[in-house]
């Protein structure tokens, strides 16, 4: 059976740097930070004191009021990105495709604030009181299925819920579902809405959480003075489409997506396999599905989390994949600006992908300082660099040894 090409037509966000792709790219390619002093918790309670919050963001620009107030914030800021990304695509969804549109959009923790909020009613008011809107507001696979909803799009609905891997198991595997051609289009990506108290004082108990006061510099991948990583929030959403519908219909084309991998560590619930060895394999698998060899790549969107074993593994994991060539590539963490958003990095990760193949420029690791011996290759440092862009492989990695590597391509 012949396989469909599938290229990028569409790109939406709502991220800590900006709530729509140009604001966030702008700011990624300056430079700067997203992260600043946590306003969703009281930070005098916690360890952690900084986070990356969505800013200024009004959910009724992209949907009614009554709506709005049946979704958490997940679920809003997916259905944001979406109606963005379809707009950028040009996408009309009616009656004559609307089977043939899909969604895949994944969420590591689904409407945490929701719970919360409704926990506390129980516990203080009683049951009667918890909402019938509750469960409906709260479970990850609703970002899919109220996208589905307000757009109208009728293919396969799907959510891939794997931790921080979610956002990029999403879009893989949305790509395969268009490769096969069980849809012409797919609206995919992730989204996350965690900076609550309950994911706080989790992830505060795990130590997992960078308890750096100076939020501008708390986020600090691949530094040798690293000690956490930064919670943030927003959703990354792209549209995928057949290369021959994008034709037909003479769309604008970002770069195709040409490779997904993904494997199992069978290791720890959240430290990564010594080496990085199941990161690598899925480095290795996209690679060998894309047909691209190793020194065919330009740049690496790291899941780079600013912890300690995840920076040294994926360093690791890069040189056991790329052999002598892993010390010419450029590699960046861009959560180094935007905090890491869990199930939705890979979602804006990949926009950030296919914009650095678009504007051939590699964003910056920025607040890199002090080198670290475990961590040795070309982070790219402080400042985003101008040079040809054609292949970019983007990784995440999610609690419970999730590894996902996505390969994006210029289209030629």
């Amino acid at each position: 059976m012949k396989e469909n090409r599938v290229v990028v037509t569409g790109l939406g966000a709502v991220t800590p740097l900006g709530n729509n792709v140009e604001t966030m790219w702008e700011n990624i390619l300056a430079g700067k930070s997203g992260v600043d002093f946590v306003t969703k918790v009281n930070k005098d309670h916690y360890p952690a004191k900084v986070a990356a919050e969505v800013k200024d963001f009004e959910p009724t620009e992209y949907m009614d009021k009554k709506d709005v107030r049946k979704m958490d914030p997940f679920t809003q800021y997916a259905v944001a990105a979406a109606k963005m990304a379809v707009e950028d695509a040009k996408l009309t969804i009616d009656d004559s495709n609307a089977h043939r549109v899909g969604v895949w959009i994944g969420s590591g923790i689904g409407g945490m604030k929701t719970w919360e909020d409704q926990h506390t009613k129980l516990l203080e008011k009683g049951p009667k009181r918890v909402s019938p809107f509750f469960v409906p507001m709260m479970i990850p696979d609703m970002a899919a299925g109220q996208v589905s909803i307000q757009l109208g799009a009728k293919g396969i609905n799907s959510c891939s819920v794997t931790a921080c891997a979610s956002g990029a198991n999403s879009i893989g595997d949305a790509f395969k579902a268009v490769q096969r051609g069980d849809v012409d289009y797919i609206i995919a990506g992730g989204t996350e809405a965690p900076i609550s108290d309950m994911a706080f004082a989790g992830f505060s108990s795990a130590k997992a959480l960078s308890t750096n006061e100076d939020p501008s510099t708390a986020s600090r991948p691949f530094d040798k003075n690293r000690d956490g990583f930064v919670m943030g929030e927003g959703a990354g959403i792209l549209i995928l489409e057949s290369l021959a519908s994008a034709i037909e219909r003479g769309a604008k084309i970002y770069g195709e997506i040409v490779g997904y991998g993904a494997t199992g560590d069978a290791y720890h619930i959240t430290a990564p396999a010594e080496n990085g060895e199941g990161a690598a394999r899925a480095m290795q698998l996209a690679l060998k599905d894309a047909g691209i060899a190793p020194e065919e790549v330009d740049y690496i969107n790291a899941h780079g989390t600013s912890t300690n074993l995840n920076d040294k593994y994926e360093t690791a994991a890069i040189k056991s994949v790329f052999g002598d060539y892993a010390n010419k590539l450029a590699i960046s963490s861009t959560k180094s600006m935007t905090g890491h958003l869990l199930g939705a990095a890979g979602g804006v990760e990949a926009v950030i992908s296919i914009k650095s193949i678009q504007d051939s420029i590699v964003p910056a690791t920025i607040n890199y300082e002090t080198p670290d011996p475990d961590c040795d290759l070309d982070y790219v440092p402080n400042e985003a660099r101008q040079q040809n862009v054609d292949v970019v492989v983007s990784n995440s990695l999610g609690f419970g040894g999730h590894n996902v590597a996505l390969v994006f391509k210029k289209y030629k």
